[in-house]
């Protein structure tokens, strides 16, 4: 419901419009709270549709989705509740903040819902897992009975009904089924999508004779180790100073309209889970066909960019569908050891890529220099998290940048700066400059630990001198993280405005159409551009607007759900070690004090429930006291702390 909203905001095609939306567009534009123009959809200029915020004394604003205006102020709720979908209809002529009020509710911001039996005052009830308030939907006395406390449903916030039985709290492989449940993510795909996956037959180079013929250039993959999805292969041609990225052609596969296209829209991206993945595309096509895989033929849609090594710039650029035959697969650590003289070549193919990787990384590493004096380089810690086959954690690690890592991120941002100048609307990757008052409170909160904040002529000289001083106190990852959050939140837009995070005045995804639909839309944008298709890339940008915003949303639930599965690891660990003590940082003393564990297992977040004189970013000793399995919730304890 809330796609349609979104769109209908925007404005969307009649043909747009699929079977179960047809009803509710028709019954709205019967109400006039549409417009229809040229076979177009659109709410009319007196109504909004939005999120109801929080309720306080029968009042709440109306978070508007769809665009950026302010929030509308609601004065007679009815029956309307905290999180419900709305259409106002906007009080025109009052004076003061804009107001409406609510013309209909047309279901909940957050379709799916996780509830689970508790048993409380000597009976058991169904509550929300995270709040432990009724959830709407009900079990009857038989059906409660039946069932054990703790068990957990996946809840249909429109129909205020139980959907599914996902298991028990207290088992640890129900927390992938709850994470994905709340939004209705699914590994398995239907059967007319994968019937579609599966009719594509090997790649046969004869096929495609219009096609330009890589296969004899020394493409290679480098991807983590446990990679099963190549979108990327590289080759460096030295001797013309030409760098080639080869990018998986999920397009020619996934065609617009369809059983498939529709559920790569719907998804929009891949999960990736410590122990798993769920793809956005069958992996028929995301682990063989599209992957480019080693010593087979794939098809790739290809960037050809002539570097100007005196400049550091790339002074010219073609893209075009292309064959390649990869001649490696490496890992990352392959290539780190091949870097520091641990791996020697085993046959020509390998000593012709090393050679040429040798050669590309001393380019890769000027850009990466000239790049940073312009963009940021961030270093928040990510954890890498192994768990067994009860899905409990056996380790974590912190996850470092290598110089392998360091050559591919410079490649493929070469390749998104290219893919981005190729048109002046259609998919690109926006990440806009930090607000003032958002850099003014940063400011006040690193003063407080010490550091001396001398605002400079920009605020990259700013950010870079208090980086700098991070870097000596041994803070880097933890000042950086504190930076990162300041900022504005980078997703997807028709329109350019350019990426404050990395410098770049346009940037795009074209990168990984294997995992993330917005390189998709590039991919077929782009081939419609040079092929001078405009009916094609008009198709391409009708709905672009909402699209755009769609995918930004449903990469917020990627990140959530990745995020969210880890903090339910780290509680189940956290009640295996009540009791017992762990070296830690603080990360926060506003609003609550909380604090990230770095000890045997690193990463936990936990909020500190009693503590005394401690300072941001202070190493202290914790005791965990307490956790709430169900809302993932670590509660310790500071009991020391630690020597400088």
């Amino acid at each position: 419901m809330k796609s349609l909203l979104i769109r209908l905001t925007l404005g969307v095609s009649e043909q747009d419009i699929t079977p179960d939306e047809a009803k509710f567009v028709s019954e709205w534009l019967t109400k006039k709270y549409l417009t229809k123009k040229e076979n177009q959809y659109k709410f009319n200029s007196k109504f909004r549709a939005g999120t109801l915020g929080l309720v306080q004394k029968e009042t709440a604003y109306l978070h508007v989705i769809g665009e950026n205006v302010r929030d509308l102020f609601i004065e007679e709720l009815g029956v309307a509740k905290e999180g419900d979908l709305i259409i106002a209809q906007r009080l025109l002529g009052k004076r003061g903040t804009p107001s409406a009020k609510v013309a209909e509710i047309v279901g909940r911001e957050q379709s799916y819902s996780i509830a689970y039996i508790i048993f409380k005052e000597n009976h058991k009830s169904l509550v929300d897992l995270k709040t432990d308030f009724p959830i709407g939907a009900e079990l009857t006395p038989q059906e409660l009975e039946k069932h054990q406390t703790g068990d957990v449903f996946k809840i249909d916030n429109q129909e205020n009904s139980v959907l599914e039985f996902l298991g028990n709290i207290r088992d640890p492989l129900v927390d992938e089924k709850i994470v994905l449940a709340q939004f209705n993510k699914h590994d398995e795909f239907e059967e007319d999508v994968l019937e579609i996956a599966k009719s594509f037959p090997p790649v046969d180079a004869k096929k495609y004779p219009k096609r330009k013929d890589l296969r004899e250039l020394d493409f290679s993959t480098i991807d983590p180790v446990t990679a099963k999805d190549y979108d990327d292969a590289i080759y460096w041609d030295d001797e013309n100073s030409t760098l080639y990225v080869a990018i998986a052609d999920v397009s020619e596969y996934v065609k617009p309209f369809g059983a498939l296209d529709n559920e790569a829209i719907y998804r929009s991206f891949s999960i990736y889970l410590p122990h798993r993945s769920i793809p956005m595309l069958p992996r028929q096509l995301s682990e063989t066909l599209c992957s480019l895989q080693p010593h087979v033929d794939r098809l790739a849609y290809v960037f050809e960019m002539k570097i100007d090594l005196a400049r550091l710039e790339v002074s010219h650029s073609s893209v075009y569908e292309a064959v390649i035959h990869s001649k490696r697969r490496f890992n990352y650590e392959e290539i780190d050891a091949y870097f520091e003289g641990k791996l020697k070549a085993t046959n020509s193919d390998e000593e012709r890529i090393f050679d040429a990787l040798t050669k590309l990384r001393v380019v890769t590493d000027k850009l990466k220099i000239k790049r940073l004096k312009v963009g940021y380089d961030f270093r928040s810690t990510e954890i890498d998290m192994k768990i067994d086959e009860n899905s409990n954690i056996v380790a974590t690690t912190e996850a470092e940048e290598t110089p392998s890592h360091a050559l591919i991120e410079d490649c493929m941002l070469l390749a998104n700066k290219e893919a981005a100048k190729q048109y002046e609307r259609g998919i690109f990757r926006i990440h806009e400059a930090p607000s003032q008052n958002k850099l003014q409170t940063l400011y006040q909160e690193l003063a407080g630990i010490g550091m001396q904040i001398e605002i400079k002529g920009t605020t990259k000289e700013t950010i870079t001198n208090i980086q700098d001083q991070a870097k000596k106190m041994g803070l880097e990852s933890e000042v950086d993280t504190l930076i990162i959050q300041s900022q504005m939140q980078a997703r997807y837009a028709p329109l350019n405005a350019g990426h404050f995070g990395l410098g770049f005045e346009q940037y795009t995804h074209f990168t990984s159409p294997i995992r993330r639909y917005s390189d998709l839309i590039v991919h077929r944008l782009l081939k419609a551009i040079n092929a001078g298709d405009t009916e094609e890339g008009s198709y391409v940008l009708r709905n672009i607007e909402a699209l755009a915003m769609t995918i930004s949303e449903k990469e917020r639930e990627a990140s959530k759900i990745e995020t969210e599965f880890m903090a339910r690891k780290y509680a189940r660990w956290a009640e295996d070690n009540l009791g017992k003590e762990f070296k830690a940082r603080i990360t926060a003393t506003e609003v609550e004090v909380k604090a990230e564990i770095k000890d045997t297992i690193t990463g936990a977040r936990v909020l500190i429930s009693s503590s005394d004189d401690v300072v941001l970013f202070e190493d202290v000793i914790v005791k965990i006291e307490s956790v709430d399995i169900a809302r993932a919730k670590i509660s310790a304890i500071v009991v020391g702390k630690m020597d400088v």
